[in-house]
């Protein structure tokens, strides 16, 4: 007789059980899952960042505190554009002018600019800063700056352009720092006044730059203008 067969069973493998750290990183991805906020994507397109609409604060006082020469400081009470009570004390400056003199005569990618060196008390040191200077009351900006370069290096230009306005410490100063970009520069006798002992020389823009990444440079109107100008520069020579 032909001995049968035993029909065998097809046996599934056994699923393994997660191991006990295996847990915890399913635990924590599943929790973190959850705490995840849900961020909406964000526009790709070139006018997304737009400045915000003017708004005005309410002013209920403004009284001065203290006045010189260059600026006065004004203990301001007001309402914030968000409805906020607060007091403020704040620096108010006619604003200042800030000159990138460029010489680009022999390499436009890698021009010669004006740089000087002078004292500050207020920081205790040495700093190195493009020409700049205070603005007087209703002084068109445009003339401040060709009253300023000529006064502390006696250099004119004979082609200027703006390159930028910021402000430097809009927490408690309203100065506000309009930069400009002088070129085609001829010589002169420099003037400057009394309380300033200004040394200039001219360094490549490429110099500037390797001067600010070693922290040569620490002037904040100089960082801006510098570094905003040679990225500009690269980008046309691309």
């Amino acid at each position: 007789m032909a001995s049968k067969k035993k029909a065998v069973k097809s046996i599934a493998p056994k699923k393994a059980k997660p191991t006990r750290s295996r847990l915890k990183k399913t635990a924590k991805s599943s929790a973190a899952k959850a705490l995840k906020p849900q961020v909406k994507k964000i526009s790709k397109a070139k006018n997304a960042v737009q400045p915000d609409a003017e708004q005005k604060e309410q002013l209920i006082s403004s009284e001065v505190v203290f006045e010189g020469p260059l600026f006065r400081v004004l203990h301001d009470k007001l309402i914030e554009p968000g409805g906020k009570h607060s007091e403020r004390d704040i620096v108010r400056h006619h604003g200042s002018v800030v000159i990138l003199a460029l010489d680009s005569t022999k390499n436009k990618r890698d021009p010669w600019i004006v740089i000087e060196r002078q004292y500050r008390h207020a920081v205790g040191r040495f700093l190195w800063e493009l020409p700049a200077g205070k603005l007087e009351a209703g002084e068109d900006a445009l003339a401040g700056a060709k009253r300023e370069l000529a006064e502390e290096t006696g250099y004119q230009a004979k082609k200027w352009k703006p390159l930028v306005e910021y402000f430097g410490s809009p927490g408690f100063l309203g100065e506000s720092m309009k930069v400009f970009v002088a070129e085609g520069l001829v010589a002169g006798e420099a003037h400057p006044e009394d309380d300033e002992q200004i040394e200039f020389r001219l360094v490549k823009l490429s110099e500037a730059v390797k001067l600010i990444e070693k922290g040569a440079i620490l002037d904040g109107k100089t960082l801006t203008s510098v570094l905003l100008y040679a990225r500009k520069v690269a980008g046309k020579h691309k």
